[in-house]
């Protein structure tokens, strides 16, 4: 299996506190890390979630954040590709942004290592948003709404550190928990239908998914060839680890029903698709996790199991945001 090293950074914790009328931790996860230098405020978040939402950071003034972490769609897309300035397409999926906040690294193949680090990638990339950090500068440095705002956060203008760390503050209220399987665990025995228990012991046992999908986020912040087919390198080009060629992070699973089309190309579109790959255990090459061999599950078992991901780990506290009003 593929491990990591945890991030030596410092960090702060808001703990047991509601920041923009945003529950710090909802129930069954840690709590939120804040950078030191990024702390949270209402001023802050709020200038994060416009940004978010304006496609003003975009060369054709039409590609938000937004448009690839829909709130509607996961904070996806729900589509295989991403799609970006003049209807351009990546060759990845759009990972969600929920629970971003408690990922080590972001980025399906974790080429940054902070919301900070991730938030000024998709501006500078050509067939993202395609403006250079100069231009969104100057172009929103027009913008007396943001100027202002810039200045009341950050006793700045504009500048591409601060969009940074607006973006990453506002994407670390973007959180679920709460969901039935918490409250189940909790105690609550009525919280998880029976279907929903089945297929609960055979996540966590027969069909082996805590083996990568562990903790309170249902991911182990790690990389793995799960056997996908494609040339796509992942985590190698990064690693430049032979043992990181075609792996690729560990998504959560909170909210994994609206998240769908599923894995790094979004090849699979069900969670039906997502099992039958697992049970075949993938497709052999050199480089495939340990952890992946061929599974015995019957179709009741499968259709549990379906059952836990749908309904254990859906919370009726889904951040369900609506684009804000946009500074003139």
């Amino acid at each position: 299996m593929i491990h990591f090293r945890s991030l030596m950074v410092p960090l702060f914790v808001v703990m047991g506190q509601s920041i923009s009328g945003f529950a710090a931790e909802p129930a069954g996860l840690p709590p939120i890390l804040h950078p030191k230098d990024n702390l949270p405020t209402d001023d802050k978040i709020s200038l994060g979630k416009q940004l978010y939402f304006d496609g003003r950071l975009s060369a054709d003034n039409k590609v938000s954040c937004a448009s690839c972490h829909d709130p509607a769609k996961g904070f996806s897309n729900g589509e295989s590709f991403a799609t970006g300035v003049e209807g351009k397409k990546g060759g990845r999926s759009s990972p969600t942004v929920i629970n971003a906040a408690f990922q080590k690294f972001q980025f399906w193949d974790g080429r940054a290592k902070s919301l900070e680090d991730q938030a000024l990638g998709p501006i500078q990339n050509p067939i993202e948003m395609n403006l250079t950090l100069d231009a969104v500068v100057a172009k929103l440095n027009l913008i007396d709404g943001y100027k202002s705002q810039f200045q009341k956060v950050f006793g700045t203008d504009v500048t591409s550190d601060g969009i940074a760390k607006a973006i990453a503050a506002y994407e670390r209220t973007i959180v679920s928990g709460n969901a039935p399987y918490d409250r189940f665990k909790a105690g609550d025995q009525a919280a998880l239908s029976e279907p929903a228990q089945r297929g609960m012991a055979l996540f966590f046992n027969k069909a082996n998914c805590v083996a990568c999908h562990a903790g309170p986020n249902f991911t182990d912040n790690g990389f793995h060839n799960i056997g996908l087919p494609g040339g796509d390198e992942g985590r190698f080009a990064i690693s430049k680890s032979v043992g990181d060629r075609g792996a690729f992070k560990t998504p959560t699973l909170r909210e994994i029903a609206k998240t769908g089309p599923y894995m790094h190309d979004g090849s699979l579109k069900t969670f039906e698709e997502v099992i039958s790959h697992y049970i075949k255990g993938g497709t052999p090459n050199p480089q495939l996790d340990e952890e992946l061999f061929p599974l015995k599950l019957t179709a009741n078992e499968v259709a549990d199991l379906v059952t836990f991901l749908k309904e254990g780990l859906s919370s009726p506290d889904y951040p369900a945001h609506t684009a804000p009003e946009l500074p003139k």
